[in-house]
Parts: C-alpha cells; structure tokens; sequence
C-alpha cells in the first residue's frame, strides 16, 4: 500500500474524458470522493457519497490499479496515496483550488482541517455564547477550536493531557485549557450553573466508548456530543449512559464524516477563510519534512511533538 490522505498538488496530465481539469491546475486532494450523482451527492451530502464505498477495497473504483511496486498492484490508500511523487487519481478525488494559494499550506484542507471545522460548525452547530469541549488538540482538535470560535462561542475548552498542545490552543482560539476531562467538566458546570456544554467534539486519534461516556455526562440539557475521531475496529459500542438522557434530557450522539462537510464547496470556503486571516493554517504546522525524513514526522506524531507536520515531495 502506498500511504497518506491529505495533500496538494500539480495537475500534469489528464486522461480520456476528463473534464474538470487541465495541465497545470492546482488541487486540494480530498479522501472522500464526490461522484456528484449519487443520492447523498444529489442532497448535498457529499461526503457519504457512495464511491466512499471503495476507500479500502484496494483498486480503484473502475478495478484498475494504477501503482505498482516490484511486479505487485499496490493500493492506493482513499484512493489517492498523497506520500508519493506522482499518482494516479479519478478527479472525483480532486477539488480545483486558485493557483495562487500555497500549495505547502493548504494540504491540510484534505481531511483534519474540514473535519474539524466541520466538527463544530456543521455537527455541533455551535451558536453564540455557548460552551464548547473539544478534547484531543492534534491538527483536527485544533480546526475544531477555531470553527468554535467563528461560530461564535464564548468558551471554548480544550482537554489534551500534552503541555505542548495545551498552549498551542490558547493561541488558536481556546478559552481554557485542562488535561483531563474531570477538570473540565468540573469547569463547565461552574460557568453554566451546574448544567453543562452545549457540546462535547471528540478529536482524539481513537475514542472509547468510556470517552464518549465522559463526554455525555459532561454536556447540558440538549447537548450535543460529536464522536469524528475513528474508532478502532475492534471496539464495539457499548457506551455506559442512562438512556433516560437520551430522551428524558434530550441529549445527542452523533458522527460526523469529515466534519459533514462537502469537498467541493467547502474546501473552496475554507481557503477563503485563510485569505481572510479567520482560518490560522500556517501557524498549526509545527514542523516540515522532506520525503526521506518521513519516518522522523512519523515520530514526532507519536510522541506529541506536532499539532501537524507536513511532508515536501
């Protein structure tokens, strides 16, 4: 398998009966495919388009491969493999940016930072003045700080047991910072009267079913929580809430895909958005790597060092 999910590059050549774009165009490379036809496209609902379907399948959605290594097809990780000097993609996988916006910067609209703006804009549907947990501050915590902070919020609170991360938050829109869910939700409560977040964003890389437990105790009377961190496979929903809340307080659980978001539109928004100086992109990259340091940018993701770090090919 070839890897990596986010990216921006060059258009350098097109093939037979490709429309939307020509040699020398520039593109935000998005893992979720928009085919603009299916019942989910059709409702602007672009990101559960059913090509979505083929994101792990291992060819591309025509059966084809178009990598190969030492006489082997490889797959192309959500079918584009952005860790690679060149690839194949369908431009279903592709949104055309302005040639002027820096190509070094906005890889990140791929996946983290729609997701998490997203996160809260469009599956929290944050509103002015209310209180917002976001917990886990990598690079979709912090796009969810700053969607809650546009949208309005009053606090913002961040939870992420990393120091580092912690003080990169206050720079990009949180209100308050605290290492565990227990003092913030001990927090929240004595801002709100005893009752709570509106909502509860989980960012972190894999949350349990104890995470959104947490989460659920700690938002208010018709509160939402957003679980848009990916859970491993193996971990079945089981999560320990009274069901009366549900009901009873009228309290939310729901998913989000890439922030519910729709590549084509939002992507294009988002780079408004950083044109504007109102979406912070450059100052959440922490380091960059050449290709052949990328086991180094593995590293440093897995010790906490980077809020992101982005690969140069």
């Amino acid at each position: 398998m070839c890897a990596g999910h986010e990216g921006a590059g060059i258009v350098e050549q097109v093939g037979p009966g490709v429309t939307g774009f020509a040699p020398g165009d520039h593109f935000v490379a998005s893992f979720i495919p928009s085919c603009g036809r299916c019942r989910y496209c059709a409702q602007g609902r672009t990101n559960l388009c059913n090509l979505g379907a083929h994101l792990q399948n291992g060819p591309m959605p025509d059966g084809t491969y178009r990598m190969h290594y030492d006489g082997q097809d490889l797959h192309q990780f959500l079918l584009i493999s952005t860790f690679s000097q060149y690839a194949v993609v369908s431009e279903n996988s592709l949104v055309k940016i302005p040639n002027d916006v820096p190509l070094e910067t906005v890889c990140l609209l791929g996946c983290g930072v729609g997701t998490g703006l997203g996160s809260a804009i469009n599956a929290a549907e944050v509103r002015p003045g209310d209180n917002v947990l976001v917990l886990g501050a990598g690079g979709v915590g912090m796009s969810a700080v700053q969607g809650a902070a546009l949208a309005g919020a009053a606090t913002v609170i961040v939870v992420d047991p990393v120091e580092f991360k912690r003080e990169m938050a206050t720079t990009l829109g949180a209100t308050h910072t605290y290492s565990t869910i227990a003092e913030a939700t001990d927090f929240v409560r004595s801002i709100s009267d005893g009752q709570g977040a509106e909502s509860a964003i989980l960012c972190m890389g894999q949350p349990t079913n104890t995470d959104v437990a947490n989460a659920f105790d700690a938002i208010a009377k018709g509160g939402t929580v957003v679980v848009t961190g990916m859970a491993a496979n193996s971990e079945p929903a089981a999560i320990p809430i009274h069901l009366l809340a549900l009901g009873g307080m009228q309290k939310t659980i729901r998913g989000a895909l890439f922030g519910m978001c729709s590549p084509p539109v939002d992507i294009l928004r988002q780079i408004d958005l950083y044109r504007a100086g109102k979406l912070k992109l450059d100052e959440m990259i922490t380091r960059r790597y050449q290709l052949d340091d990328i086991n180094s940018a593995v590293d440093d993701l897995a010790e906490g060092r980077n809020i992101r770090g982005v690969v140069t090919l």
